[in-house]
């Protein structure tokens, strides 16, 4: 197995509806931050236009400027013509790299002259003969889905490219055609209002007793739980961490896990801190074969 030492951070697409003065200083702040690679665009929900695709490529300059890898993602669910010429424009351009978070990104992208792409987590790639398809495509750097565990990790030939594990942050579980966020107002789809604004860390859902179930962030649920891998960091299958942006503590996040890389800090009292920068539960499972909102100490 390759031997992966010199781990790298990640920012993963903001998934939830920001304002654009939010957004914009989210980015400002992440320049003087110590994350290496930053993943920008909308991966979500086409409607949520608080940001065209121009103004992503003006953040994703400044980033690049301040010494940062930039990647422009693509949605995760194509419906429409006019989401498929945003996604074709993103494909086409050699200025950034591209997560293909869609198989039609996929083709779009592996037809131009510059076929190389980063395969995102929602491709669900689950064994060797389909990662080894995606390599003669162009793979570059593979996002890990969740519910791998981390020996059958250690099973795949990992060989010519980058393994990114998603360290912090809800669990994408799935994509609809239909909002949820907009049903819980009464309102259709089409004319949702962007409801999801009122919710920046997604419409968290319980159960009758009461305890964290789901979380609701238009088209997408998540996990109630917040995963964390910051274990991996001693993982030598793993090259980048990626962290998931959420609108408070995330550079407390960042700043924990750059530390722990560094050896200025140990595990155990990283994963301490990490504890008071959330409300929620933590949960590993998935990575230790368990269900995935266990916790594993």
């Amino acid at each position: 197995m390759t031997q992966r030492i010199h781990k790298k951070l990640s920012l993963a697409p903001i998934p939830y509806f920001w304002d654009q003065t939010t957004v914009e200083d989210f980015y400002r702040r992440t320049a003087d931050s110590p994350i290496d690679i930053v993943y920008l665009g909308e991966t979500v929900c086409s409607k949520r236009r608080a940001l065209g695709l121009s103004d992503w490529i003006s953040i994703g300059q400044d980033l690049t400027a301040a010494g940062k890898e930039v990647v422009l993602s693509t949605l995760s669910l194509v419906e429409a013509a006019s989401e498929l010429s945003v996604m074709t424009k993103i494909c086409k351009q050699n200025d950034f790299g591209v997560e293909a978070n869609d198989m039609s990104a996929l083709q779009l992208r592996t037809s131009y002259t510059k076929p190389e792409f980063i395969a995102g987590g929602s491709l669900n790639i689950y064994n060797q003969r389909s990662l080894d398809k995606l390599k003669s495509l162009g793979l570059q750097r593979w996002v890990v889905p969740h519910e791998h565990n981390q020996q059958a990790l250690h099973d795949f030939d990992l060989s010519g490219i980058e393994v990114e594990l998603p360290v912090w942050g809800r669990l994408s579980l799935a994509y609809s055609a239909r909002c949820f966020t907009a049903r819980t107002h009464n309102r259709s789809k089409d004319q949702c209002g962007f409801v999801c604004d009122q919710y920046p860390d997604g419409l968290a859902m319980k159960t009758q007793e009461a305890k964290d179930f789901l979380v609701i962030n238009g088209i997408q649920t998540q996990s109630g739980t917040i995963q964390n891998h910051l274990e991996a960091i001693n993982d030598n299958a793993v090259d980048i961490l990626r962290i998931t942006p959420q609108q408070n503590n995330c550079f407390e996040v960042i700043d924990i896990f750059d530390r722990v890389r560094k050896q200025q800090m140990g595990v155990d009292e990283g994963q301490q801190k990490l504890a008071e920068c959330t409300i929620h539960p933590i949960s590993n499972g998935y990575w230790h074969r368990q269900a995935g909102k266990n916790w594993v100490a």
